[in-house]
C-alpha cells in the first residue's frame, strides 16, 4: 500500500467551480487506513489554499510555492500552527535581473517571501483576478526594494503574452515551472524558483520525513510542473483534464477534476 500521497491543487483537486464534495468522504477513508496525504501546488501557503492542506491532513507536511516552501500543520495549541521547515529563497542577483526582464516585456509580476508576503506590480486584470481566486489580498510594491527574501516570482501570461521572450531569457539560477488553473482558462502561470527547486525536490524532503522513498509514494496531478513527479513516484496518477504528455508518463489515468477524478484516484488507493 502506498503510504503517502501528493496531491496537486489546480485542476487536481480545485475545477471551475471550486473543489467537487466526492473528494473529501475519500481523504478520510485513506486517512483512517494511515496513510498520508500532502498538498504540493505552486500556491502560496496562506488563505484558501493553506485551508485545502488542512483538510487534506491537519498534522502533516505540505508544499507550497512550487517547492521552495514546506510546511508543517499542527493542531497543538502550544505550537504554531503552521511552522517552516524548509525555504529555498531566490539568489538576489538571479531575482533582480528576472523582475527586470519581466518589467521589459510588460508582463504582469507576483513576489511571494519567505515571510509569507504576496507582493504584485502594476494593475493588470490577471492580477487583481489571481488574488480573488487565492482569496488573498496582495500589496502594492517595487519587488526589487523588498527587504525580506523572495522564494518565488510569477508571471501572469495571457494567450498573446511573450511568455518564449521571458523563458529564452531566464537568468542563470532560476528553474521556471507552467502552471495552469480552470478557475483562470487561458492563463500561464510561470513559478520562478531556484535552480533545481521544484515539486520533485519538495516531494523528496517529505517523504525522507516520514521515512519513505518516492517508491513508496503516489501523485495525482493534471499540468506539465506534475511530469517529473509522476514520473519519480511509484503509483503516478494523471487527471483526465491532463495534457498527452502527462497522461503518457502516468501509469494510471482517471476522469476529469470536475468528474470526481481526484475520488476515482484516492479509491485506487484504499
Amino acid at each position: 500500500m502506498f503510504r503517502l500521497v501528493f496531491v496537486d491543487v489546480d485542476g487536481t483537486l480545485v475545477g471551475k467551480d471550486g473543489v467537487p464534495p466526492c473528494v473529501w468522504p475519500r481523504v478520510e477513508a485513506l486517512r483512517a487506513k494511515g496513510v498520508r496525504l500532502s498538498l504540493i501546488t505552486g500556491r502560496p501557503g496562506r488563505g484558501e489554499t493553506l485551508g485545502y492542506a488542512r483538510r487534506l491532513d491537519p498534522t502533516g507536511l505540505h508544499v507550497f510555492e512550487s517547492g521552495a516552501v514546506v510546511l508543517a500543520l499542527s493542531q497543538d495549541p502550544h505550537t504554531p500552527p503552521a511552522t517552516p521547515v524548509h525555504v529555498a529563497a531566490l539568489p538576489e542577483k538571479a531575482a533582480q535581473e528576472a523582475i527586470r526582464l519581466a518589467r521589459r516585456l510588460g508582463l504582469p509580476l507576483e513576489g511571494y517571501t519567505a515571510q509569507g508576503g504576496f507582493y504584485v506590480e502594476g494593475d493588470s486584470p490577471l492580477l487583481k483576478a489571481h488574488q480573488d481566486l487565492l482569496g488573498l489580498k496582495a500589496e502594492g510594491a517595487d519587488l526589487l526594494r523588498l527587504e525580506e527574501p523572495l522564494v518565488r516570482l510569477q508571471v501572469l501570461a495571457d494567450p498573446l503574452a511573450p511568455l518564449g521572450a521571458l523563458l529564452d531569457r531566464l537568468p542563470p539560477g532560476l528553474s521556471a515551472h507552467v502552471a495552469e488553473s480552470p478557475k483562470m482558462p487561458g492563463v500561464r502561470f510561470v513559478s520562478l524558483t531556484k535552480r533545481g527547486v521544484s515539486k520533485l525536490s519538495a516531494a523528496q524532503l517529505v517523504a525522507e520525513a516520514y521515512g519513505l522513498s518516492l517508491a513508496e509514494c503516489a501523485m495525482v496531478g493534471d499540468g506539465e510542473n506534475d511530469l517529473e513527479l509522476i514520473r519519480a513516484v511509484g503509483l503516478g496518477i494523471a487527471m483526465g483534464n491532463a495534457p498527452p504528455s502527462v497522461k503518457r508518463a502516468a501509469k494510471r489515468v482517471v476522469a476529469p477534476v470536475e468528474a470526481c477524478g481526484l475520488a476515482e484516484a484516492l479509491d485506487l488507493l484504499r
